[in-house]
């Protein structure tokens, strides 16, 4: 398995559904732009914009109508913001024009990631709710470094299948086991440099944080309202801190912590994992997770025969019906993905159940699911190799000590999952030498800026969206009391309508609101 740390994919989304949320939102909007219309975009804004910058800013975007009912166009940005003559590179951009057809102005959104496709949750009708829908235009790209946008590559199909779900040689923990480990590290690292055209050295959540602030101006947008979902959250308060005097209303749901190292995001998160896997244990005994639970007794117990299935599948991999083999790793991978989102529980039980009679899969189905893999055995994205570009550049390194600290730690405090948590870090080969660092933001001088922590998230923590909120100088701190990774645009009416409220009627709720 390839280390997990950090691990900041949004996957909030159920498993199943999005494709109806899709066809049914474009039936909406197809009546608002005819099939092969174009249209030139608004001015530019150009207020406060340095001298240097002004034939950056100074663009008019052509946009064509695209999927049903959605218009898309390509940015031109810098590759390094800190020098305009290093080249050029293209940002994939798409707007959904407001229902009511009349805007407000623009809602731009990220998912998260680092990595998945802002285009897609556009067009799939998840990226805002309904009320912004009507009455904003939503808009989505793909950072740079990802899908349409000019993109990070290093593998192709067959050899990602290897990379990813590849059984590692040796016994777990072996002299052997950490080499092959080592070796694929080192090989998607070299890959990347070789095949992504010199853009790894720019593939920067600072630099896409000017990237954001363009398209703020290129869109005819003053100040920038925007929803930004897990990593996305990180970005968000990026751009925060470097245009504080340019933020409108900005929404960071599933918030990252910006002080935490990696070590400090790999260890809370295992921990959180392993919380939220003894919550979902709890809801199968019980006979609530929409499917017959495979295991009985106590929490603990269940805790107990899954470590059992997971060293059995270990030991002797199970074979899946397209000939792939599938390995523990591959399996906790599937566990993971299902924990994002407590719609998908039902999935792993059946998952889990299947694995105890030796049939791999729905947990396969899941962690393809989680990698983006089709049943055609492509890849629907380039999310790992650029979920890899950014946070190899974004995380500085960490001493040896650290991290055998923070190994320990996870060994005592998320047992179940330690085993198959941490391998080999692809970034101790990465060609480049990261630039971002940790610290706390503060972002003197923002529009007051709304952090949802949902207490049950996994991946990205309660506790880091208190932080956030806390170090935020215009901080205010949602937190609705559910399991899965982000909150709005889900279950709870509290978090939605509180959100709708910020962006239609500027009305900021009090610090410290719980919704449940």
């Amino acid at each position: 398995m390839i280390a997990r740390t950090p691990l900041v994919r949004r996957l909030a989304v159920a498993v199943a559904g999005v494709a109806v949320a899709a066809t049914a939102l474009s039936g909406c909007v197809s009546a608002l732009i005819p099939d092969g219309a174009t249209t030139t975009g608004t001015e530019p804004v150009l207020d406060g914009v340095p001298d240097e910058l002004l034939p950056i800013y100074d663009q008019r975007l052509e946009w064509e109508a695209c999927g049903s009912g959605f218009e898309c166009s390509t940015v031109t940005a810098p590759l390094d913001w800190d020098d305009l003559d290093a080249g050029e590179i293209d940002l994939a951009i798409i707007r959904q024009p407001a229902l009511s057809g009349t805007s407000q102005g623009s809602i731009v959104t990220n998912p998260g990631g680092p990595g998945a496709s802002g285009i897609d949750p556009v067009l799939q009708g998840y990226a805002a709710g309904t009320p912004l829908q009507e009455e904003f235009d939503i808009v989505g790209w793909d950072p740079r470094g990802v899908g349409d946008s000019t993109a990070v590559r290093c593998f192709d199909a067959d050899e990602m299948d290897a990379y990813l779900y590849d059984v590692p040689a040796g016994t777990r923990g072996s002299d052997e086991w950490q080499a092959d480990l080592e070796a694929r590290a080192e090989g998607f690292a070299n890959a990347c440099d070789a095949n992504s055209d010199g853009i790894l050295e720019f593939i920067t959540t600072e630099q896409s944080s000017r990237d954001l602030d363009l398209i703020r101006a290129v869109l005819g947008e003053t100040e920038l309202d925007y929803i930004g979902y897990s990593y996305g959250t990180f970005l968000g308060a990026t751009y925060a801190k470097n245009f504080p005097e340019r933020t409108g209303r900005l929404v960071l749901d599933g918030a990252i912590d910006p002080s935490a190292s990696g070590e400090d995001v790999g260890l809370t998160q295992a921990i959180g994992f392993e919380s939220a896997l003894r919550t979902y244990m709890q809801a199968c005994v019980d006979g609530t997770t929409g499917a017959d639970c495979p295991f009985t007794g106590t929490v603990d117990d269940a805790m107990g025969d899954l470590s059992a299935l997971l060293s059995a599948v270990d030991a002797n991999p199970l074979a899946a019906a397209d000939g792939r083999v599938v390995g523990a790793d591959t399996v906790m991978t599937g566990i993971i993905a299902a924990l994002y989102n407590e719609a998908n529980w039902m999935y792993l039980t059946q998952a889990l159940a299947e694995a105890l009679e030796g049939d791999p899969a729905t947990a396969l189905f899941l962690a393809d699911f989680y990698n983006g893999r089709d049943a055609g055995g492509g890849y629907a994205d380039n999310s790992t190799e650029a979920f890899n570009a950014y946070n190899c550049m974004d995380y500085p390194a960490e001493s040896e000590e650290a991290s055998a600290a923070v190994e320990q730690r996870i060994a005592e405090e998320a047992p179940t999952i330690a085993p198959y948590w941490s391998g080999a870090s692809v970034c101790a080969y990465w060609p480049f030498e990261p630039t971002g660092t940790r610290g706390e933001i503060a972002a003197d001088g923002a529009a007051p800026i709304l952090v949802i922590g949902t207490t049950g998230d996994p991946a990205t923590p309660y506790e880091w969206a208190v932080s956030l909120a806390d170090q935020l100088a215009s901080g205010v701190l949602l937190t609705y009391e559910g399991e899965g990774h982000t909150a709005y645009n889900g279950v709870s009416d509290c978090v939605n309508e509180t959100v709708e409220a910020f962006f239609l009627d500027g009305t900021v709720p009090e610090d410290g609101r719980v919704c449940s």
